[in-house]
């Protein structure tokens, strides 16, 4: 017990998930606060405590960071909605304050590195203005500012590899020449884990980056080439974020709201000013093409490691407006099998991404457009796996809330609805075989969910309805198969 005790944040995001393997790897006393623990059931061992809370929660907070010698903090709203700002500040402020009060002796946060002179996005001066609130609380703080992140599963290396696989002609935009000095994921966690036992007074801001400076449009220049892929970038004087946004929802798995935060932060220039990280820190950051061709190794390989996607801050928060959410409405039918349970589970298990939703996927297809218009999440998300579903993963717009093998997979909704929705598959036994019960859920939040609902009902009965048929003939055929 004379390790240090490490709060780690984020742990169900990308960096944040990254950064707890490499943490338990060099065998450090890890506990993650996550306002929903199950999601990360799969991913730690006993050695790991979860604690549930929210850094919005001040009370949740003194009970996470009660022993903890150093914190990391990996939170911000860049799926959130218009106040994701004052949400951030706020959050900063409960974290401060609460280290402060349980004697925590270090915080380590991971910002986004701009020039702070010039007229910053909302994304990037909120990442900036974090730093400020959480050094204003008394703890030492490190701040590393980080410029684009490579790494397989990667926001922006989702978004540069599906462009370049995609479209062998391409509209460039002006940002696509702004200047960045990427870094690989390697290093970033090279970078965090070296923060902790980093010995100096006070608190510190470094940027951080690779070894080259580069704009998207040399990246995608790399990327091509490391792929032996032959394409044509034809630049245009004007393309503003929010058109921008909706190009990259529809050729890349980024969703508007969050392609548009993106894109109106990489029209600012992020370039390390501050070399001091390489004197004080004993790393030698990659270069691009080596940062990509890792990337593309593990790409390669059958999964990510972790996805920007399977973040939930990636889904937004719900836009309740205020409103009491009530009125559940629920759409439920059965259908009867002659294969046992684990069989009739296979398909269910199964669906969404590759798979598709086994009727009308062109009606999927559709819906999801509707919804990147609007700025939800859209389907271009997938999934983490074919084969594999655990609690937390992103299945295109919707989210596993709860899976038990062969019988129950409970999905919650993160596209946009006046309401919460959510979609259930339970498999009971029963005498020759099993019966598959299919029930959408919905919880209106006031007359517009009400209208809604109804609205579409008539297509949802379709489509519900060939879906359960469609699993019911897949279960069928599991059993003829095998």
């Amino acid at each position: 017990m004379s390790q240090p005790l490490i709060l780690l944040t984020g742990a169900t995001g990308y960096v944040g998930g990254r950064l707890l393997r490499t943490l338990r790897a060099a065998g450090h006393r890890v506990r993650c606060l996550a306002r929903r623990p199950e999601y990360l059931a799969s991913e730690v061992d006993d050695q790991v405590e979860v604690v549930q809370g929210d850094v919005l929660d001040s009370a949740s907070l003194e009970r996470a960071l009660d022993g903890v010698d150093v914190a990391y903090y990996l939170v911000h709203s860049m799926g959130g909605g218009k106040d994701f700002e004052a949400t951030d500040r706020q959050a900063a402020r409960n974290f401060g304050k609460a280290a402060r009060e349980q004697g925590v002796g270090r915080l380590i946060y991971l910002g986004g590195l701009a020039n702070a002179s010039e007229d910053l996005s909302a994304h990037l001066r909120s990442r900036h203005e974090v730093g400020e609130v959480l050094r204003e609380s008394g703890v030492q703080v490190i701040e590393l500012r980080a410029s684009v992140v490579l790494g397989s599963g990667s926001l922006s290396f989702e978004m540069l590899r599906a462009l370049v696989e995609r479209l062998p002609v391409m509209v460039t935009p002006r940002w696509v020449n702004v200047l960045a000095q990427p870094i690989a994921v390697t290093d970033l966690m090279s970078y965090l884990a070296a923060a902790l036992d980093l010995d100096i007074s006070g608190s510190r801001i470094f940027e951080i980056g690779g070894a080259d400076q580069v704009s998207y449009g040399d990246l995608m220049r790399k990327y091509s080439r490391l792929r032996g892929l032959r394409r044509v970038m034809i630049p245009v004087p004007v393309l503003t974020p929010w058109l921008s946004s909706l190009w990259l929802g529809l050729v890349t798995p980024l969703y508007a709201r969050v392609g548009r935060k993106l894109i109106e932060s990489i029209c600012h220039p992020s370039v390390v000013h501050d070399p001091s990280a390489l004197e004080v820190f004993d790393i030698r950051p990659r270069s691009c093409r080596q940062a990509l061709a890792e990337a593309l190794r593990n790409e390669d390989e059958e999964l990510a490691a972790t996805r920007w996607s399977d973040a939930l801050s990636s889904g937004g928060d719900p836009d309740w407006g205020g409103e009491r959410v009530g009125s559940r409405l629920v759409d439920s039918r059965c259908v009867d099998v002659a294969v046992p349970p684990e069989v009739a589970f296979r398909p269910i298990q199964r669906i969404g991404g590759e798979t598709g939703w086994y009727y009308g996927n062109w009606l999927w297809r559709l819906r999801g457009f509707v919804d990147l218009l609007f700025g939800g999440v859209g389907l271009r998300r997938g999934r983490r796996d074919v084969q594999q579903l655990r609690v937390g993963d992103v299945v295109d717009w919707w989210r596993v809330e709860e899976i038990r093998p062969a019988e129950c997979l409970r999905l919650v909704a993160e596209m946009k609805v006046p309401g919460r929705a959510w979609l259930e598959f339970e498999v009971h036994a029963k005498a020759g075989g099993a019966v598959i019960r299919q029930t959408a859920i919905f919880d209106s939040s006031g007359l517009s969910g009400l209208l809604y609902w109804y609205g579409v009902y008539p297509l949802h009965a379709l489509v519900f309805r060939g879906m359960l048929r469609g699993i019911a003939k897949h279960a069928e055929a599991e059993r003829t198969d095998r």
